[in-house]
């Protein structure tokens, strides 16, 4: 009888929360208004030819490699951030390696880990989801050959710091160290022109947040140009598809429409943190489009917002099942107007919910 290898059965499934997501979306991260006119103007010009060519993802590259100023040599185009990950672990993981990850974070890190064969370190963050970077450089070993870091994280917000990224990569010569920042439009520090200095050393991209491009699938993998063939070697020739192709030029010329956005979700992010102090709910700060509040002790508290939410057509993200996470909930920001309703419902909901004055965690 057919049987899956035992490494792949011990992997936990992700089923994200997608069905029926009818109203604001503001659970999972994504651009709330969509991409550019740009974008939108370029997939109406796509004809049937376009589509039944295989595509080729080189020239693109090279454009990317034009906007960070880097050489072609050195980035990777990806299908999402996801494959970036995958690729990462394919390279470099066997089955004994460890992997080391900081909790609460990005689900698929540890998924694409154990696919590997390898055993996943988890460490706890440390008060307010603070980045444990001592605990982290401790827990390096000889078998420690891959280290992904999400900056911004993923849920909590938290960041580490350029010079810690950097000492955690030199503490760990011999793993992969992956610093993902799919919030950096948002946050504005970023580590990709240090891959030069560190042989070890690649940061990821996405377009599927700021640059609304979720839907079509295309990320951004940056590293040491000695590695990146090896990571190639791996990559499917065809992993990004014809349409993200043609889209993916479109989308990073139009900036002034990157920059409007932006400034609109920050807005809307400080509005919505003020409201939380007025409120009484327990919140942590973030850099990114989302901000990680306490609703209650329990799942229980979480999942009855989220659902009052829903009833007023708003989606926001139960966080409840991550470590440290108990009872927590996720908001996405949007432009004004988005902001508007979502502080709007949380009025409403928060004196139906008899949410009480409370200090920030």
């Amino acid at each position: 009888m057919l049987k899956p290898r035992a490494g792949i059965q011990a992997v936990p499934a992700y089923h994200p929360p997608l069905a029926g997501r009818s109203g604001l979306r503001f659970d999972f991260n994504e651009n709330t208004v969509g991409c550019s006119p740009r974008v939108l103007a370029r997939l109406r010009e796509l004809n049937a030819e376009d589509l039944a060519r295989y595509p080729e993802r080189e020239p693109v590259e090279v454009k990317l490699a034009k906007h960070f100023e880097i050489t072609p040599q050195e980035l990777l185009l990806t299908n999402a951030v996801d494959e970036a990950i995958h690729l990462l672990c394919q390279t470099y993981l066997a089955p004994g390696d460890e992997a080391l990850i900081v909790v609460p974070t990005y689900s698929m890190y540890r998924i694409y880990m154990m696919a590997a064969g390898a055993e996943v370190v988890s460490v706890q963050a440390g008060q307010d989801f603070a980045f444990p970077v001592e605990q982290v450089r401790s827990r390096i070993a000889s078998r420690t050959r891959m280290i992904a870091i999400a900056n911004p994280n993923n849920p909590t917000g938290s960041v580490v710091a350029p010079d810690q990224l950097l000492a955690i990569a030199r503490s760990a010569p011999s793993a992969a160290v992956l610093v993902d920042e799919a919030y950096f439009e948002f946050y504005g520090q970023t580590l990709y022109r240090s891959c030069r200095q560190l042989p070890n050393l690649f940061v990821a991209r996405t377009f599927s947040k700021v640059y609304g491009l979720a839907g079509i699938r295309v990320g951004l993998l940056i590293g040491p140009a000695d590695q990146m063939p090896t990571i190639r070697r791996v990559s499917s020739p065809y992993n990004v598809n014809a349409v993200a192709l043609a889209c993916l030029a479109e989308a990073i010329a139009d900036q002034d429409y990157i920059e409007h956005y932006v400034k609109d979700v920050l807005d809307s992010r400080q509005r919505l943190e003020q409201m939380l102090r007025e409120v009484g709910i327990p919140f942590w700060p973030s850099p990114a489009n989302f901000v990680l509040m306490r609703i209650g002790p329990t799942k229980k508290e979480a999942a009855a917002f989220v659902e009052q939410m829903r009833r007023r057509g708003i989606l926001v993200r139960d966080r409840s099942s991550d470590p440290g996470c108990e009872g927590c909930v996720r908001i996405t920001l949007g432009p004004r107007a988005h902001a508007d309703r979502l502080l709007a419902a949380l009025n409403e909901v928060s004196e139906q919910l008899g949410l009480t004055q409370g200090a920030r965690p």
